[in-house]
C-alpha cells in the first residue's frame, strides 16, 4: 500500500483554499480532526495556516464508536463532537474552523452552537485524497456560478426532473431552504465545503412526488458504487414507497433501507444539481473507497443529485442517508431548463 507524503504543491493548494476563505494574519483558526482523520490533511492544513499567518491550533477528538447497528458512510453528520461541550465552545470562539472530520459537520447537531455566536466561519474539507482536491480546487469563477444558481433556485416555485430512463419527479420548492457549496466561507456564521460546485433545495414536508430511476451508469454514493442494473424509486408524500428492480443494486438498496426500521430513512432530504465542469464521473472507479467521499460526483456539471434521509427543515431525522447522482436528466425550474439531457444550460 502506498504511503502518501507531504508534497509542497499540496501545501500550496491548501494555502490557496484558505486564501479563498479570506483567512488572514492574526486570525484565530482551529483545525478540527478526529483520530480517524487523514494525518496528511492535518499536516497540510498546519503548514498552510502557518503560511497564512493565522494563530492556529488543532483540536483532535477520539472517533466515537458507531451508535447504529448498520454501516455508515458519508452522512455529513459527524459524531466526533457529541458530548464535547468544551471543544464546541472553543470552536465557537474562533474566527475560522477548518473541519477535517471524516464525515463533516454539515448536518451535525453541534454545528448550530459553533455558528450561533456569528463569529466563526466553518469550511469542511471533504475526506478526499489531495490529488482529487487538486483537480477540483475552488475558484472565484465557480463561486460566482454557484451563487447565481442559488439565486435562481431560491426564486423558483416548481422543480421538475425527467430522464429518458423514466425519471419524473416534481418538487414544490417555493420557500424551501437552499444550500450551496461554493468552496469558501468568508462571513461569520457561514459554513461551506470543498470540493465545491453544488446547489440544492431542502424541500418541506408534503412537496415531493414522482419517480426517480437510477439507470446503469448512475451512482449510489453511500455505497460508493456505479449502478449496474436499473432501480426505480416510487416517491409519494416525500417518501420512497417502493424500490423496484431485479438486480443487485435494487436488492441492496431495499435491504439497507428496511434494516433501519425508520420511516424517515425513506424521506426526501435534498435535491439539486452539479456545476463543476472539471469533475470526472469515472474517478469513483480510480481511487479507493477509503480515500474519497464521492463529492466529485455530487458536483459533476449537469448531474442531478437526489438524496434521502434526514432533513432538519422538514422535521425528519435519521442516520440513514443516500446520495444518488443521476446523469442524462433534464431539470427545469418553473418550466425553464437549467440542465438539459445532462448538460448545463446557460442562463439567458
Amino acid at each position: 500500500m502506498r504511503e502518501d507524503r507531504l508534497e509542497p504543491h499540496w501545501v500550496d493548494l491548501f494555502e490557496r483554499i484558505l486564501a479563498l476563505s479570506e483567512v488572514r494574519r492574526g486570525e484565530q483558526a482551529a483545525v478540527l480532526t478526529e483520530t480517524l482523520s487523514s494525518p496528511l490533511a492535518a499536516e497540510l492544513a498546519r503548514h498552510a495556516l502557518h503560511r497564512a499567518g493565522a494563530v492556529a491550533f488543532r483540536i483532535e477528538l477520539p472517533s466515537p464508536a458507531t451508535r447504529a447497528d448498520m454501516p455508515l458512510r458519508s452522512t455529513g453528520a459527524s459524531d466526533a463532537l457529541r458530548g464535547q461541550q468544551a471543544a464546541v465552545a472553543a470552536l465557537a470562539g474562533c474566527d475560522f474552523v477548518l473541519d477535517l472530520t471524516v464525515e463533516g459537520l454539515l448536518h451535525a447537531p453541534e454545528l448550530a452552537a459553533i455558528l450561533r455566536p456569528r463569529k466563526a466561519r466553518v469550511l469542511y474539507l471533504s475526506a478526499e485524497h489531495p490529488a482529487i482536491l487538486e483537480r477540483l480546487e475552488p475558484t472565484a469563477a465557480l463561486r460566482d456560478q454557484v451563487l447565481a444558481a442559488r439565486k435562481r433556485l431560491r426564486a423558483a416555485k416548481l422543480l421538475r426532473v425527467t430522464s429518458p430512463a423514466g425519471t419524473d419527479l416534481r418538487v414544490r420548492v417555493e420557500g424551501a431552504p437552499v444550500g450551496c457549496a461554493k468552496g469558501a466561507a468568508t462571513r461569520p456564521g457561514e459554513v461551506d465545503h470543498v470540493p465545491a460546485g453544488l446547489v440544492a433545495a431542502f424541500p418541506g414536508a408534503g412537496t415531493t412526488e414522482g419517480v426517480v430511476v437510477l439507470a446503469p451508469g448512475d451512482m449510489n454514493l453511500t455505497f460508493k458504487r456505479i449502478v449496474e442494473s436499473t432501480v426505480r424509486l416510487v416517491i409519494e408524500a416525500d417518501h420512497v414507497v417502493a424500490v423496484e428492480g431485479t438486480g443487485a443494486d435494487a436488492a441492496m438498496l431495499r435491504d439497507h433501507y428496511a434494516a433501519w426500521g425508520d420511516p424517515a430513512a425513506y424521506a426526501t432530504s435534498h435535491i439539486g444539481w452539479g456545476l463543476d465542469p472539471r469533475a470526472r464521473w469515472e474517478s469513483l472507479a480510480m481511487f479507493g473507497r477509503e480515500i474519497q467521499n464521492g463529492v466529485e460526483q455530487r458536483v459533476f456539471a449537469g448531474s442531478v443529485l437526489y438524496s434521502t434521509g434526514a432533513s432538519e427543515f422538514a422535521g425528519r431525522y435519521t442516520l440513514c442517508h443516500f446520495d444518488l447522482p443521476l446523469r442524462d436528466c433534464t431539470l427545469t425550474l418553473d418550466g425553464a431548463a437549467v440542465v438539459r439531457d445532462g448538460r448545463l444550460v446557460e442562463a439567458g
